[in-house]
Formats: C-alpha cells, sequence, structure tokens
C-alpha cells in the first residue's frame, strides 16, 4: 500500500500538483483494496466524514485529475461511478470476477481503430473500454471443492 501512495505522490509532484491530506487520504482509500473497484460514493463519504470541509464537487475533481494523470481508472456500473488505483500505467485491460469482485490486470494487443472507424464512416473514434467478467481461479477452486 505504501508504494501505491508514494507512486501517486510523486505523479503529482511531478506534475506540479498539490499533495493535501485529503489526496493523501484518497489514495489510501483507493490502495486498501488494490484489486477491487470501489464505489466513488463510498469513497466520498469515507472523505467527508473525516474532512467536513470538503465537498463532493472537490472530491469528484481530485479524482478527474488522478485519473487523468494515470493514477487511478474509473468505470461506470450502471449509474454507479466506480474507481481503482492504477497498479500499471502501461495500457491493460481488466478481468472482474463476478463471485468475489476481484480485479485482475490483463494484457491485449493494440487495438486496430482503423477496423473500428472503416465500420463507423464520419466517426472519430478517441478511446475504448474493454472488460472481461467470469469467476476468477480462486472463487472457482472454492466452487470445485464444494460440490
Amino acid at each position: 500500500m505504501k508504494d501505491l501512495v508514494a507512486q501517486a505522490h510523486k505523479i503529482l509532484k511531478d506534475n506540479g500538483s498539490r499533495w493535501t491530506k485529503q489526496r493523501q487520504q484518497m489514495i489510501e482509500i483507493l490502495a486498501e483494496h488494490p484489486d477491487h473497484y470501489i464505489d466513488f460514493t463510498d469513497v466520498d463519504q469515507r472523505l467527508r466524514k473525516d474532512n467536513p470541509g470538503s465537498s463532493h464537487g472537490t472530491v469528484y475533481r481530485n479524482l478527474k485529475e488522478f485519473e487523468g494523470l494515470g493514477i487511478v481508472e474509473t468505470r461506470q456500473d450502471g449509474d454507479r461511478m466506480q474507481v481503482k488505483i492504477c497498479c500499471d500505467s502501461n495500457h491493460h485491460h481488466h478481468f472482474i470476477c463476478d463471485v468475489c469482485g476481484r480485479v485482475q490486470e490483463i494484457k491485449m494487443p493494440p487495438i486496430d481503430y482503423d477496423f473500428f472507424a472503416k465500420q463507423l464512416p464520419g466517426a472519430k473514434i478517441n478511446s475504448h473500454s474493454f472488460e472481461l467478467h467470469g469467476i476468477c481461479a480462486d472463487c472457482q477452486s472454492k466452487i470445485n471443492n464444494s460440490k
């Protein structure tokens, strides 16, 4: 956990951003569960409980800055925004266990945007997101052993 916090601190410092107590707490909350997405609402509530003067907007802006710097990743799960601290700054995708929620980073070959652009004449593709869902090896083993 300390490595992830130190890494985030360095990224912020290298980019001329401030390291505040609130930002440190936000990173520490996310670093507690580096292999799981956490609902943004949970992070927001924990931070504002410890920092009553903080606003939802401030927490959200910090999160968006962290995302822009590659410190965190976000995803939408229905109407909920979820956030996870980045462990690997290289381009990667995720396998998410449907049983325990564990997130594992997976490498994939580069996406051929031209292939998709040909199917979408006139459109401009800016980015992509890709997730695999299933049952992780640990959960699958528990399921198999319970039979």
